[in-house]
């Protein structure tokens, strides 16, 4: 029997779209069918040249600043207004501070940016995708999908950067949560949990020898993911193969959450 991972006639809302592990699933996405809107905060020419490579029918990129609860119904009320519904919520975006940041010396402001940035408003997003999905017609027998991107880090933590793992581990918590709220209709919530990735946000540490060295040596498989590697099991998480899977954590991390 062929394997057809086909989205046609969906539409998807991909938060930090423009580059790295987003950039690669809205690539995806718009590749099986689907109709995409991604937002972006400051990679704007990378935005417009992914939007108009795959095509205005297809894809738009729209400018959003997701930091806290208020721009969140914005961006679902843009991509309804683009597209004519929401199928498929990916909340990708996020902020990893790369200095060390030991407990005792970690900024107020940092720790309150990070929160409002990884997670106040990946539950707003939620809240009004949520909304939006239980109010339309059903295109198969799913009524929506939400996929929450996560981390190793928000499953063993992450020594000094604390606020990171915190916000990580809490969507852990909301998958494992809204899973068995939505299941009744028919809205699948599940998180993907990336470990490191070769993105700009990890580039700093990647590409420093020393740094690279110590982090390789904990992952079994011995080197970092590729963007297109995580962007893959998120394609299929929104697919009817994934029809029996709800309230999963996916790593996707070549084996490191076992080893940390």
């Amino acid at each position: 029997m062929p394997i057809n991972l086909s989205l046609d006639g969906k539409v998807a809302l991909i938060t930090g779209g423009s580059r790295g592990i987003g950039a690669a699933a809205v690539q995806m996405f718009v590749a099986a069918g689907a109709r995409v809107m991604f937002n972006y905060e400051k990679s704007q020419a990378q935005a417009e040249r992914l939007a108009k490579e795959l095509g205005d029918k297809s894809c738009a990129a729209i400018h959003c600043n997701l930091s806290g609860t208020g721009t969140a119904q914005e961006l679902v009320e843009a991509t309804v207004n683009r597209f004519g519904r929401l199928d498929i919520l990916v909340a990708n975006h996020g902020v990893w501070p790369p200095e060390d940041a030991p407990i005792e010396k970690m900024a107020d402001e940092q720790w309150r940016s990070t929160v409002a940035i990884n997670l106040d408003s990946v539950f707003a997003l939620i809240k009004h995708s949520v909304a939006q999905m239980k109010k339309q017609k059903r295109l198969g027998p799913a009524a929506g999908h939400i996929v929450l991107v996560s981390s190793t880090a928000g499953q063993r933590g992450e020594a000094f950067h604390c606020d990171y793992a915190a916000t990580k581990g809490a969507l852990i918590s909301m998958v494992k949560g809204l899973s068995t709220e939505l299941a009744r209709h028919a809205i699948y919530v599940n998180s993907v949990a990336p470990g490191w990735v070769d993105t700009d946000m990890s580039a700093t540490a990647l590409h420093d020898p020393k740094i690279s060295k110590s982090i390789f040596a904990v992952i079994p498989l011995g080197r970092a993911g590729k963007p297109e590697e995580i962007a893959a099991p998120i394609l299929f998480l929104c697919t009817d193969h994934a029809g029996f899977i709800t309230g999963e954590v996916f790593n996707v991390n070549g084996g490191a959450v076992l080893i940390g």
